[in-house]
Parts: C-alpha cells; structure tokens; sequence
C-alpha cells in the first residue's frame, strides 16, 4: 500500500520515524498538529533562530550527530546569553534525500541533547532540496518577566567578561581543512581533537544563564567571532570599549599556534564559532558573577572595560597600544 493510499506522505512517514519520539512535551501534539502551544504563567517567553547550512557552518563530510547537537546548541546559546532557561525547540530540516544512515545518528544525538538540555521537540518542517542540506531550529526559553538580559544596556564602566576560551573553533576548521594549524598540532592529537571537537559541537554556557540574568546589564554570545560580536554589543548600547589582548582566555591550542605562527589574532579574535558569553557586568558584581559561574563550573575572565564614545572597539597590546585588526569579524555577506 502507498503513502497516497494512506494518506501519509513520506514526509509523514520520516517524522514519525526519527522525530515523534523526541516531542515528549505535550505542547508539540505529538507532532500531529502544525503548531505547538506552550504556556506561560508569571513567566516571559524568548525565542531565538538560527539556520545551520553544509559548506558554511559545517563540513560536507562533518557526521550527523555532531551537525545535530551544533544546529540545536547554537540556538541554545542564545538563550544562555539572554538568561533564559530552555522550554523547547522547532525543526527545520532542508534535506537532498530521506537517508537512514543519516538521519538515524542526527535524530538520535539530537533527542540526546534535547534531553540533557531540557528542551523538547515541538514541531517543524522537513522539505527536499537539490541544494546544500539546511537545519533550522527556533529555541524558546523561559524566564521570570522583564528579566531577559539585552545588548543594548551596557553601560560605560561595566566590565567585560568572557567564558571559556576564545578562538578554538576557527583553529578547529584550519585542521579539518589541512591549514598550518593542522600542522602545528600533528604530534598533539589531544589539542588536536579538542579544537576540533570546539567546531564541531559548541559549549553551551547554560549553566550561566541564571547569573548573567542577576549580574550583567548586557550580554550575547560570541557567534562571529569576540572583536566583531563585542563592536555589535558596544553599537547597541551606545558606548564602546578597550580589551587587553593578553587578558584574552585562550587553550594550550590557542596559545600554541599564536606562537608558532600557525594563527594570527585575527584567526583567533575575529574567527567566530566560539559559542561563548559576552557580557557587560558592573564592577560592583564582578566578584559575585565569577563565582556564580565558578560554581555552575564555567570559568569566566574579564578581558576589558566599557568606555563611553562611539568608537569600535580597541584591543590593546601589552605596551597599552592599539593592536590593528585588519578582520573583525566573520561575515556572510
């Protein structure tokens, strides 16, 4: 018997396959309807979208369950760097064909983290395409009313603090692509690996999200990189800043490539992917949110200070002197 003699779609056939056991909040319906509904008690609702697309946000030959866990954290990101706590996702799927070998990994990993990180599968959408494979995913996250943590409040005097550290990601995607830093760390597969990993499958600072919401004026994640995404966050709020290069948190891998040349701070600074905080915090609750953070296990360092004016940002080099990026940050256009 046929899908049109059924009724079902292959379509159908798919989602109910590798999706509807992900939809484990009653609010996706089981995925039988075409829209979810979440409810909100005392509570504002965040949403965030981000698309994912082979070529440019991953490679052709990246395995599917590391493209799954990177469509969903990116957006999971977000919600971290607005304060808010995951309530669920949609799904968005551009595929060249129904592949079994592909899908059964991504569905698996992704219901994974879906799990790990509390945030169901609500709904979406599965089309073909001749075209690159595309994932979508709209995240939605909950938070106490008038809480979200925006960019366009910092304030002049605020300290910038960062999580994790800065530039992994852009040396990941030089060793996929055989670069110098594929040759820096031939002999080091554990540094190897871990930058790789940090391309692939992003940190999601979650366990953050409640003291960025209690401390920080401002904030966002670091997504095109720290020197572009910071000049976007001074932009909104009215203000700029000056960072201390050295202050900049790097891994051994980081470091390393700095300096033996496989990397440039452009590279590191301006490479994107990093999937790390960016916020604003006053000097007052600096201590507080280091430790808050310290204590959810994410490690956080201030790297700089907002300054009233308009300028872009300035980085500073150790004698104090503006350090001259000719890169700031990743574009698509």
């Amino acid at each position: 018997m046929t899908a049109a003699h059924t009724g079902h779609s292959g379509e159908d056939t798919l989602i109910a396959r590798y999706f509807r056991p992900l939809a484990s909040d009653p609010a996706a319906f089981n995925l039988v309807d075409d829209a979810a509904a979440l409810q909100t008690a005392g509570e504002d609702l965040v949403i965030t979208t981000d698309a994912i697309v082979e070529g440019v946000h991953f490679l052709p030959d990246d395995p599917p369950d590391t493209i799954a866990r990177k469509a969903l954290r990116v957006n999971l990101s977000d919600l971290a760097a607005k304060g808010a706590a995951p309530a669920g996702f949609t799904l968005t799927l551009a595929l060249r064909a129904a592949d079994d070998a592909w899908l059964g990994p991504f569905a698996q990993a992704l219901g994974d983290d879906a799990r790990v990180f509390r945030c169901p599968l609500l709904g979406g959408d599965t089309v073909s395409t001749p075209g690159p494979l595309m994932i979508s995913v709209t995240a939605f996250g909950r938070l106490p009313r008038a809480t979200m943590v925006p960019r366009t409040a910092g304030r002049a005097g605020d300290r910038l603090c960062v999580t994790g550290s800065i530039g992994d990601a852009a040396l990941g995607l030089d060793v996929l692509r055989g670069g110098a830093v594929a040759t820096t760390l031939a002999g080091l597969p554990a540094l190897r690996d871990a930058v790789i990993a940090r391309y692939r499958v992003p940190e999601v600072r979650l366990a953050v999200a409640e003291a960025v919401r209690s401390y920080a004026h401002a904030a966002m994640d670091i997504s095109d990189g720290l020197a572009g995404d910071l000049a976007k966050l001074c932009a909104a709020s009215g203000v700029s800043a000056q960072v201390e290069v050295a202050a900049v948190p790097l891994s051994a891998a980081g470091k390393l490539a700095l300096a033996q040349g496989a990397a440039t701070l452009e590279t590191v600074l301006a490479g994107g992917d990093d999937y790390e905080v960016l916020c604003a915090v006053p000097e007052v609750h600096c201590a507080s949110f280091t430790a808050a953070a310290a204590s959810a296990g994410v490690p956080v360092t201030i790297i700089g200070t907002l300054v009233a004016g308009s300028a872009p940002p300035a980085f500073l080099g150790s004698d104090g002197q503006p350090v001259v990026l000719t890169r700031r940050s990743y574009s698509h256009f």
